[in-house]
């Protein structure tokens, strides 16, 4: 369901006719309130898991007496995927200001999914047709981004990428790119160390352990077509050198699918679009590709 009053169900719907209530030979459900649904034009009540959590939709004007029904559709998707009632999970936006001001005690959904399936780490990643990227760090503040990255957590969210690529997108020999944090890659130390430090070592560690990775490299050249050629999935070290060349390249058709939990888990890649709620302007194109990939992960997995 997401945020009752931004998008979220009104794409969700809109995916729901598009695809013909199923995919990949199998019947779509969505989770949440029914009435926020039923407000967005459903009419098949058979497809919704209802919350016993109420909700009301007031497009553009975000509630905080509806996180609990937000929270608890997350809950109840993530338990239907580990029981075995679904094969994946795609989440509709959510509004992180008003479920942290209601006690939600984490920056997003990437941070919560990870704590719900009790997943070491969880990586999230943006796909589409043309990229995928990874950043190191999600929700952190850009000054703070040096001192959280390490040459452990590259090695540990490399090899979680490698083998995400090579179980649900059937790349049997996964390429990876890792970028540098400082301009340039560091100008070989001019403009920063941590290349040296850090981040060399981790591309040192990956390749001694047989994958191909390369790296350093200058972020401002990984992006165009010819550099996007050598490799399958790029690691960068935070969120916008990540997102921003996703999201220039596939902003309709990107998806944001989540890394080494035990689940299956894609979202459109865009946020509530509070603004333009309930005006009937809102692209579902990117829930459509998200549910479109999470049914191809798990038709790889199988």
């Amino acid at each position: 369901m997401g945020e009752p009053a931004g998008i979220g169900p009104e794409i969700a719907v809109a995916a729901f006719r598009a695809l013909g209530g199923r995919i990949a030979g199998h019947p779509l459900k969505l989770v949440g309130d029914g009435s926020v649904f039923r407000s967005c034009g459903l009419e098949d009540e058979a497809a919704i898991v209802p919350t016993r959590a109420k909700a009301s939709r007031s497009p553009g004007k975000p509630a905080a007496s509806n996180a609990k029904a937000v929270i608890e559709a997350i809950e109840t998707s993530v338990t239907m995927a580990r029981d075995g009632d679904a094969a994946a999970i795609v989440t509709a936006p959510i509004n992180k200001a008003v479920l942290v001001h209601a006690g939600f005690a984490y920056p997003g959904h990437t941070e919560f999914l990870e704590a719900l399936t009790r997943a070491p780490r969880a990586v999230m990643m943006l796909a589409s047709d043309l990229l995928r990227v990874a950043p190191l760090t999600i929700h952190k503040p850009l000054a703070a981004v040096p001192g959280a990255i390490s040459t452990a957590a590259i090695v540990e969210t490399g090899e979680i990428i490698l083998s995400s690529l090579k179980r649900f997108f059937a790349i049997s020999a996964p390429r990876l790119a890792v970028a540098g944090l400082n301009p340039h890659a560091g100008e070989d130390g001019v403009l920063g160390n941590e290349e040296k430090t850090i981040i060399a070592p981790a591309v040192a560690e990956l390749r001694a352990r047989g994958h191909d990775v390369l790296g350093p490299l200058p972020a401002d050249t990984m992006f165009h077509a010819e550099g996007r050629a050598r490799y399958d999935a790029a690691l960068c070290l935070y969120h916008d050198q990540a997102l921003i060349p996703i999201k220039t390249l596939s902003f309709w058709d990107g998806v944001n699918v989540t890394l080494g939990l035990p689940i299956i888990r894609t979202s459109p890649d865009h946020g509530t679009a509070l603004d333009i709620a309930g005006t009937g302007k809102a692209d579902a194109r990117s829930m459509i590709a998200a549910i479109r990939m999470a049914a191809k992960m798990a038709d790889a997995e199988r």
